[in-house]
């Protein structure tokens, strides 16, 4: 008689599989590969940061928040020309967030080095980070 494809799986799959367990101790961080990985987790977060500011400015500026902190700001300053959108327009929010994300690139991805660096080091001191691993 034959059997199906399913029924051979089936009968694999009811045998008990002996799970592997290896452990393994992280004695190196390659320099250049956790520098590239920093840079680009830092970039990420650099345009999720431009991309978050340009959606909240847009939500307040929609919602007429600005309108009415301009009102609130005139009347207790005595000005009835003073606009907040004219100090902190979309153009000058951008930019000013534009330099920190910059700024967050640049020093995300040092920071990422001289952990790497301070790592590499410290496992002549610790041996290393003994990971465990296991097959199921």
């Amino acid at each position: 008689m034959m059997t199906s494809v399913a029924e051979k799986l089936a009968k694999k799959s009811s045998k008990s599989v002996s799970t592997k367990q290896v452990r393994l101790k992280l004695v190196y961080i390659d320099f250049w590969s956790a520098v590239k990985l920093s840079f680009l987790v830092a970039l990420a977060l650099g345009i999720v940061l431009l991309v978050g500011t340009f959606l909240i400015w847009m939500v307040l500026a929609q919602t007429g928040i600005f309108d009415q902190l301009s009102r609130l700001f005139g009347e207790v300053s005595g000005e009835t020309s003073f606009s907040l959108t004219e100090t902190f327009g979309l153009a000058q929010v951008l930019g000013f967030t534009l330099v920190i994300a910059l700024l967050n690139v640049i020093v995300g991805t040092a920071l990422g080095a001289l952990a790497t660096v301070l790592y590499n080091l410290s496992v002549k001191i610790t041996g290393g980070l003994l990971v465990g691993f296991t097959n199921q």
